[in-house]
């Protein structure tokens, strides 16, 4: 069975998407953001995911990859295209390729004209394919820079995408009004653009007088990506924070384990975000826990020292979890919630103050 997630950076409107086989527990992930990548190892981890490639569909120009840091933590192959001219890649794809994980495998077509270098990742099945900026959901990417050619362009959506079969969902790289897939079929009509009887004469005269804005990024971007997203500061790194043993979860917090909690618990700020009656209540509470109820945190989020880290507790970990999300909004960034909360505490047998034995 395929594994399929779609994953989204608000910041450049950029889909990452992971695709993972079931049996072998094998991955891959498509287009990868910089600033995205412990969400992405957080994911794989969650879903006992191995990550086997990280592919480029082109050199972005309004994101960095994350493609370099994903390698240093799971060991991945960088994939991009031959033609990208891109510098420390462990696989050059050209036109016909195959990337495998388990049972399952991508097969690579060559689709310039966005930029010279671009590719779409068919499935195995033909079922979906994942397009990248040349072909858009009811547009196209743009060909004024990076060896862009409208022709060359409109060929390769012609010839390599809408020769597909119908029903083929297919996935951008980008989209900015929170569309997020098509189908050949619909593209082959409604693109307009590209669809119907749109001849290449017609698109190029289209493409040629668009006269947009280059990506904010693109000075910073592109540089980066042909190296594979390999920040100028090696040293930089997916690691956790140092003053605990955490977990960064999907959800984009991180979380403490109760033995990791009583090992640092005189190091850190505990914050006990229940109400008073449970405080007090049949669980008990860990020993010097500070009681502010989930609903007078905000107010009252000048109690908490902000040179300690702070871990926050409730009965089961979901109101701690979004405890944890208002510190970081406050700028109390050594935020941790307790993984299970006290319920998960006092089976693990450790040590609480009240409560009923």
């Amino acid at each position: 069975m395929l594994i399929f997630r779609q994953l989204f950076d608000p910041q450049s409107s950029t889909y990452t998407y992971l695709l993972g086989d079931s049996f072998s527990r094998e991955a891959v992930l498509v287009d990868t953001v910089f600033e995205q990548a412990r969400r992405d190892a957080a994911l794989l981890g969650e879903l006992e995911l191995r990550l086997t490639h990280t592919l480029e569909t082109h050199i972005h120009a309004d994101h960095v990859t994350g493609a370099w840091i994903l390698k240093q933590q799971f060991g991945s192959r960088i994939a991009v295209a031959e033609a990208s001219g891109a510098e420390g890649a462990d696989r050059y794809l050209v036109q016909g390729d195959r990337i495998e994980f388990g049972k399952r495998h991508l097969q690579v077509r060559a689709t310039p004209g966005h930029t010279g270098g671009c590719l779409t990742y068919v499935l195995d099945d033909e079922s979906m394919a994942f397009t990248g900026d040349c072909l858009l959901i009811r547009g196209s990417g743009r060909t004024d820079f990076q060896q862009g050619d409208p022709h060359a362009l409109y060929r390769s959506v012609h010839t390599q995408i809408l020769t597909l079969p119908q029903a083929c969902l297919l996935y951008p790289a980008h989209d900015y009004r929170g569309l997020t897939v098509t189908s050949v079929a619909e593209e082959r009509r409604f693109n307009p653009r590209l669809g119907g009887e749109i001849g290449e004469t017609d698109f190029a005269g289209y493409m040629d007088n668009l006269h947009l804005p280059h990506p904010k990024q693109i000075d910073v971007a592109v540089p980066a990506n042909l190296k594979c997203g390999q920040p100028k500061d090696s040293d930089v790194s997916l690691t956790a924070p140092t003053w605990a043993s955490l977990t960064y979860t999907f959800a984009g917090i991180w979380e403490i384990q109760p033995q990791a909690l009583e090992e640092v618990a005189d190091k850190v700020q505990i914050l006990d975000v229940r109400e008073p009656l449970e405080y007090s209540g049949p669980l008990g509470h860990i020993r010097g826990a500070k009681l502010i109820p989930l609903g007078q945190l905000a107010r009252r989020i000048e109690e908490i020292a902000r040179e300690r880290p702070v871990v926050s507790v409730c009965r089961s970990g979901a109101r701690s979890a979004q405890a944890t999300i208002i510190l970081q909004q406050a700028g109390l960034q050594n935020a941790a919630n307790l993984s299970g909360g006290m319920l998960r505490w006092r089976a693990d047998g450790h040590p609480v103050e009240g409560g009923t034995s």
